[in-house]
């Protein structure tokens, strides 16, 4: 029997899970209030007409790619992968054989907040969980980010370049946190970068798709209900033209 988990955060404005100047707006409008609309194209129908008086139910959204769980497409990282060589991808170009494939979960939830994992790091949790990486795996990261809790956008830990890179040199294409970013939260690379001003640390996990295109997972839930591997991920982008990102239902299925 095949079980189904739901990794997915809603998309809500009741829930804080982006700073404030990117969080979504919804507006719904119910039964009560739509029959008219439905007279739009019946002229001369009536609410009477309508069973219980009642039109539809509708929401208008105003949000951004990046609201609630998604997958960030190579373009948003930067114009240009592969060193220059290439134009980056956009969500809407994305590979579709890429995005239901076996998944490995990586534990480093136990991490301090705003810890950079290196590859050294992510060879050690291969090795504890017993997992041998395979080209074309989806990686996902437990990072310590708690969705619904207080100041969840600067909670986790974050993928830095190196180890980034160190995935995808491994046939790593798609990659997932439950953390608001892959890279370290920006208020914890803030403090560093203010001690040395190297601007290499600044969303230095996402510049590594400048290198090798990948595409990123953002703000999963649930991820301690999923075993370390021997399960499948569903993950597809919704495909928007020429987007930077695209919403996804992330879906894990566990065989019993």
């Amino acid at each position: 029997m095949t079980q189904f988990i739901d990794l997915s955060i809603p998309i809500t404005a009741k829930v804080v899970s982006d700073p404030p100047m990117m969080l979504p707006q919804i507006h719904y409008t119910d039964h009560s209030e739509t029959w008219a609309q439905i007279a739009l194209f019946f002229p001369g129908l009536t609410k009477e007409d309508l069973p219980d008086g009642e039109g539809w139910a509708v929401e208008t959204l105003t949000l951004s790619t990046h609201n609630g769980t998604h997958m960030d497409a190579p373009w948003h990282f930067h114009s240009t992968t592969h060193e220059g060589k290439e134009r980056a991808t956009t969500i809407d170009e994305a590979p579709l054989d890429r995005f239901f494939r076996p998944g490995v979960k990586l534990d480093f939830s136990h991490l301090p907040h705003g810890t950079v994992v290196s590859a050294a790091q992510v060879e050690i949790e291969l090795a504890r969980i017993g997992y041998t990486l395979q080209p074309l795996d989806i990686v996902l990261i437990q990072s310590g980010a708690i969705y619904g809790t207080d100041n969840f956008t600067d909670q986790g830990v974050g993928l830095g370049g190196e180890a980034t890179l160190w995935l995808t040199a491994r046939g790593v294409e798609v990659v997932g946190t439950d953390a608001w970013s892959w890279d370290a939260p920006f208020s914890h690379t803030a403090r560093r970068w203010a001690e040395n001003r190297d601007p290499g640390i600044i969303w230095e996990g996402h510049k590594a798709g400048r290198i090798r295109p990948y595409w990123q997972i953002e703000k999963l839930m649930n991820l301690a209900a999923l075993p370390a591997s021997g399960f499948t991920l569903s993950c597809f982008p919704v495909k928007i033209e020429g987007a930077s990102a695209g919403w996804i239902r992330a879906v894990a299925l566990v065989e019993a």
